[in-house]
């Protein structure tokens, strides 16, 4: 199940119950505030440390249209010369421009950050 807000969604899933009461317990050792701060955290540092990973999900929101090719630069890490080549060697069209006016106004972003 999956609950949008403005900036943020909400997540349901399934975890076996040794998981559960390891998740409950989390805010109790002093780490975390909470069990979201700490599976916030725990994907970062996932996304972080898998270059390949990130690689993939960038080339499928790509490829979707859910990203521009400057957010995928950003999500991966590299140049946009390396993210070119990363593309091409995947198989995926290079886009030229913004398709819509969100991309547009999220490529604008990309270059005045």
């Amino acid at each position: 199940m999956v609950t949008k807000t403005a900036k943020s969604e909400t997540l349901s899933f399934t975890v076996p119950e040794m998981l559960r009461m390891e998740l409950g317990a989390i805010p109790e050792t002093g780490y975390y505030d909470s069990t979201s701060e700490f599976l916030r955290d725990a994907m970062r540092t996932i996304l972080a440390s898998r270059k390949d990973l990130r690689i993939a999900i960038a080339s499928v929101l790509y490829k979707n249209g859910k990203i521009s090719f400057g957010k995928a630069v950003e999500m991966v890490g590299v140049n946009y010369e390396e993210m070119k080549k990363i593309f091409i060697d995947k198989g995926l069209k290079l886009r030229r421009g913004a398709s819509s006016k969100k991309e547009m106004e999220e490529e604008l972003a990309d270059l005045e950050n």
